[in-house]
């Protein structure tokens, strides 16, 4: 499942997405999901629906690559909705046994929290697929300038942020690799009930454990080799500018968020007292 992760992989194109400023894409990354939030109706759904479908578009990202991020939390939206779906309480009982109850409110939560997730994970993955870690490392630190007035590490804790999205899709592969030699070896990670499987999983996590532990030394020895010593009187070779498109950028993130608080403030307003939606 760990292969499955898209979070902290770049997907190299030539896009729109791809040449706009990270600045950009973490603060619109960051609204995408302020809105995702506020959503309150059906209308809501389908503005995003439609503003996700077209950020991708214009990605380029292959549409499997997104679902193999999708497929890498289906335990996590399947606990989600089992939740939502069988221990909501409300007025609108639909269906109840013993402690098991269906409502309305817990078919139209178990819709949204799911959805909302997805959205999430979906909308995350397309700022790290367009996204180098160097670019990335570099956005966050330009974009949380003013904390480093009142002396936060800002280049340390953007470097360290880069570096663990890196080494989520390298400590994936990782796992594979060692499932693998370990069936190669007799190992069975399908047979059994809950807790034979959560033994079985001991040989793979401790090599991964150590695989991790190993590459962190690596890196660190890597780093101290060619004198890295953190933020501070470091230049860049390519410095952060904005361009015409990433103010364009900002206008259409701005007016999406716009037409979801509006959209809300309807739904709360009108459209719930008459129904609608």
């Amino acid at each position: 499942m760990l292969k499955d992760i898209t979070l902290g992989q770049f997907y190299p194109a030539d896009s729109v997405i791809h040449r706009l400023d990270p600045r950009v894409k973490l603060f619109s990354t960051i609204l995408y999901l302020v809105a995702l939030f506020l959503i309150n109706g059906v209308a809501g759904w389908i503005l995003a629906t439609v503003f996700l479908l077209a950020v991708i578009a214009l990605s380029k990202v292959p549409f499997v690559m997104l679902c193999k991020g999708v497929r890498a939390i289906w335990v996590l939206i399947a606990i989600t909705a089992v939740c939502n779906l069988f221990f909501t309480q409300g007025e609108d009982v639909l269906f109840q046994w013993k402690v098991i109850c269906i409502t309305g409110t817990g078919i139209h939560r178990t819709i949204y929290y799911s959805l909302r997730l997805i959205y999430l994970v979906v909308g995350s993955s397309i700022l790290t697929l367009t996204t180098s870690p160097t670019r990335l490392t570099d956005g966050m630190e330009e974009g949380l300038w003013f904390l480093a007035k009142i002396r936060i590490p800002i280049h340390e804790i953007a470097m360290m942020m880069s570096i663990a999205l890196r080494f989520i899709p390298i400590l994936g592969e990782e796992a594979d690799k060692v499932k693998k030699a370990q069936m190669a070896r007799g190992a069975d990670f399908e047979e059994g009930n809950l807790l034979q499987r959560v033994k079985s999983l001991i040989p793979i996590l401790v090599p991964l454990f150590v695989s991790a532990f190993r590459r962190a030394n690596d890196l660190s020895l890597a780093m101290e080799a060619r004198c890295y010593r953190g933020g501070e009187g470091r230049t860049k070779m390519h410095s952060l500018k904005y361009e015409r498109r990433d103010g364009f950028a900002y206008l259409v993130v701005f007016a999406f968020l716009a037409a979801i608080v509006a959209v809300r403030v309807l739904y709360l307003t009108v459209w719930g007292e008459l129904g609608i939606l």
